[in-house]
């Protein structure tokens, strides 16, 4: 039985959003779409990922008029006649070696954006852009495993930003092209760190929250973003499911099948009223309701107890 489309209700529910990819380009397209469907549904449309990101890592609070931009030290693989970005969560890159190397780029960065660095935690550094600030940039998460040419930033306001973006960048994948650390890194065996990407630039005061957001109890989460978002939000927040936050309760995770036992069985217990699953087929939003009777797999054979929908079942019936 298909999921149903969803209707106001008071109901007890558990919300899970799963992440979403870039829709199919447009032969006319000049430029990509700033940001993936999940991080413009959480954030707003101008897509303010470093602010959350930072406040993910470190908590408190920050001015709402600040602006901030995150910048990772990233390895940019050469192909036959381009780069490709690859994701910085698969090349290992220890406390160490991330402060050796922000030591090297830090005269260069403090020299071009007029401001300190923050060193959050080995793969992002934070700080205010400055005259950066207008750029339109993408998320590794967006760009990785793709030519970077068409993930560069680029110009919004004054011409030339994104040109100046780039030579900075140059100058420092030729300060690390002669690191000591990549010299190390090379003989290891392992990718050296030659590049930054600089990405999320926004402010607090940029966010435009979903009211999903905004009304769930309780957020479950293991990623940075929406971490930073509970803590602005004052929601309670934990990156391990437990049965006492489904009512009301939030969730993005990157397993997010993990997660389904524990919400099948919320949902044949009445514990839960209804699950609803929130995706981006295609890049566009769409909602879907999942009750008690949806997780059972029905059989013509009516004197036979049903069985019970794999995660995977639940997927593929959510695009019917």
């Amino acid at each position: 039985m298909p999921p149903k489309i969803r209707r106001m209700t008071t109901k007890r529910r558990f919300t899970l959003l799963l992440s979403g990819d870039d829709a199919v380009a447009d032969s006319l397209q000049t430029a990509p779409t700033r940001g993936l469907p999940h991080e413009r549904f959480l954030l707003g449309d101008t897509v303010p990922v470093a602010p959350f990101e930072l406040l993910g890592l470190q908590g408190g609070t920050i001015d709402p008029n600040t602006v901030f931009a995150c910048i990772q030290p990233v390895h940019l693989h050469a192909t036959r006649d381009h780069l490709v970005l690859m994701h910085p969560d698969h090349i290992p890159l220890t406390a160490p070696e991330s402060a050796a190397l922000l030591a090297e780029a830090k005269p260069l960065l403090q020299d071009e954006f007029k401001a300190d660095v923050i060193a959050a935690d080995p793969q992002h550094w934070f700080i205010t852009p400055a005259r950066f600030a207008s750029l339109a940039t993408h998320s590794v998460d967006q760009a990785h495993g793709r030519n970077i040419d068409w993930w560069l930033p680029r110009d919004t306001a004054e011409a030339g930003t994104a040109r100046a973006w780039r030579k900075l960048q140059n100058e420092i994948q030729m300060l690390w092209h002669i690191s000591p650390i990549n010299e190390v890194r090379h003989a290891n065996g392992q990718p050296a760190i030659n590049s930054i990407w600089i990405s999320g630039i926004g402010s607090i005061g940029d966010l435009q929250a979903p009211d999903d957001i905004q009304t769930a109890s309780h957020i479950i989460t293991d990623h940075l973003v929406l971490k930073g978002l509970a803590v602005h939000l004052h929601i309670p927040h934990r990156s391990d499911p437990t049965a006492d936050a489904l009512i009301g309760g939030f969730a993005w995770l990157k397993n997010p099948a993990a997660l389904w036992p524990m919400l099948q069985s919320a949902l044949l217990d009445e514990t839960l009223d209804e699950l609803e699953l929130i995706d981006f087929p295609n890049g566009a939003l769409r909602r879907r309701t999942i009750q008690k009777n949806d997780v059972k797999k029905g059989s013509w054979a009516f004197w036979r107890a049903p069985t019970l929908l794999s995660w995977q079942e639940i997927m593929g019936s959510k695009a019917a």
